[in-house]
């Protein structure tokens, strides 16, 4: 009977897999590399090694491991993830499995005790909330990245006028500082979305064992604690199944990108030929393999391409736990490549775009002379006739007129004399010339959140503090 339980105590020790003992078949090896995950989960190790550390520190405190084997195991830990960063790496079905793998390697024995009361559940729910609270600082810093660059460009032009625009036609003149600081308010959301989905990450899955909890006295509030954690949560079940605080960066991610979209659409129209609003040095454009003359804002134009991918991860994500049943589903390792994929691309395009915008040359004299064009006080003089008592519908109609007779003559509405305004409307003064011009369309939108200077001077303010 001895020997037969040695020769079951070596078998398991040489098994590729830490769950064989069910089982009397090794896998097949096309189910076993596709349900493998270390290829993509390999970059956790960090998280993964933490969370052992401060594991093994609670198995010291419930009474498994003693002070030296606890000490004996996180010397090991330490020269793993010394490993791992060089390049080295154990095999395994994943990267928890890798570790406690070079852990016995290590220890012998003393590795597979590290394992007690805790399951890969709880443990890759660890290295997921770890993962994404440091990806979740490093886009809150990228993101902060953008806005100063922005920023710093709204202040080189606060008298730079351009032609705000709908429906991609000419509106009104606009202030190109307060073009940018649009997108910084975007930004500014953004910050707030990325710290909201952190804040609910702010809590340790790691006692949830499996599914039902911790076999073993563990002082989850204290492991919590340990790991930086405000708390540890408040169900296993939901502990191990729970990806919402995946989904939610993801989902923060995905709307960043479309703003950084919407910017680099932006970049691409004002650098064209068309537009000529602006161009960008050489070393951040592209040429053409065939055509000489050809300057492409190549980086703009795959910005804007994959916010398509983030947006993509996220619903990725979605359809996996769309109808999943609780608790831990295998299901679910498929959250990673979407997470990391999410992660990189918006972290990449978020330094590019930073760059594309400190990049920027503003061509000053193209842009007001644009913003004049389209006909684009005819707000400003509707504005004025509604200021003297002329209702505005009334005052919209007879601008219109104004327009249709401005554009069947080739002229601008700047070009009327006083004269012919008050054929139109004798509401028209002596003061008309004052309005007639950018800079008073301009100052006349003086309300919070307007283009007026004195009000985009005190929004720049505002957000550079």
């Amino acid at each position: 009977m001895g020997g037969a339980g040695q020769a079951d105590v070596e078998g398991f020790a040489l098994s590729q897999q830490p769950w064989g003992g069910r089982f009397g078949e090794e896998p097949d090896p096309l189910i076993d590399q596709f349900t493998g995950s270390l290829d993509v989960d390999r970059r956790l190790f960090r998280e993964d090694i933490a969370g052992s550390r401060a594991w093994a520190k609670a198995l010291v405190r419930a009474g498994v491991l003693t002070p030296d084997e606890q000490s004996r195991i996180d010397q090991a830990l330490r020269e793993i993830e010394t490993e791992f960063a060089a390049g080295d790496s154990s095999e395994g079905e994943d990267i928890h499995m890798a570790v406690e793998k070079r852990l016995r390697e290590k220890l012998g024995p003393l590795g597979g005790k590290l394992h007690t009361g805790r399951s890969r559940n709880d443990q890759v729910a660890l290295d997921l909330r770890l993962y994404v609270r440091a990806a979740g600082t490093q886009l809150l810093e990228a993101l902060a990245g953008l806005e100063s660059a922005l920023i710093a460009r709204a202040e080189e032009h606060l008298d730079t006028v351009m032609p705000g625009y709908t429906h991609t036609q000419r509106a009104q003149p606009v202030l190109l500082a307060h073009h940018l600081l649009a997108y910084v308010e975007m930004l500014r959301r953004d910050r707030g979305r990325f710290a909201d989905a952190l804040g609910r990450a702010d809590a340790s899955p790691l006692g949830a064992g499996a599914l039902a909890g911790s076999g073993f006295p563990i002082d989850r509030a204290e492991l919590a604690r340990d790991l930086g954690f405000a708390a540890a949560s408040a169900n296993s079940l939901d502990s191990v199944a729970d990806r919402d605080f995946v989904v939610e960066l993801l989902a923060a991610c995905s709307i960043a990108m479309i703003h950084l979209s919407r910017l680099c659409g932006e970049i691409v129209l004002w650098t064209s030929v068309e537009f000529s609003f602006a161009s960008l040095p050489d070393a951040l454009a592209s040429g053409s393999s065939m055509m000489p003359n050809k300057k492409n804002p190549c980086a703009a134009e795959l910005v804007r391409a994959k916010s398509g991918r983030v947006a993509g991860d996220l619903v990725n994500l979605l359809m996996v736990l769309k109808g999943l049943p609780l608790a831990y589903n295998r299901d679910l390792q498929e959250d990673k490549e979407a997470l990391f994929d999410g992660v990189d691309t918006t972290l990449t395009c978020l330094h590019v775009t930073a760059r594309l915008v400190q990049g920027l040359r503003f061509d000053r004299d193209v842009m007001r002379k644009a913003a004049l064009e389209g006909y684009t006080l005819a707000t400003e003089l509707a504005d004025y006739l509604s200021r003297k008592g002329l209702p505005f519908r009334d005052a919209h109609h007879l601008v219109g007129r104004m327009v249709a007779e401005a554009i069947a003559t080739h002229r601008g509405l700047e070009s009327f004399s006083l004269a012919e305004l008050q054929r139109f409307s004798p509401l028209f003064g002596a003061d008309i010339v004052d309005h007639l011009t950018l800079e008073g369309a301009l100052g006349s939108r003086d309300v919070v959140g307007g283009t007026a200077p004195a009000r985009v001077r005190e929004a720049l303010a505002h957000v550079k503090a």
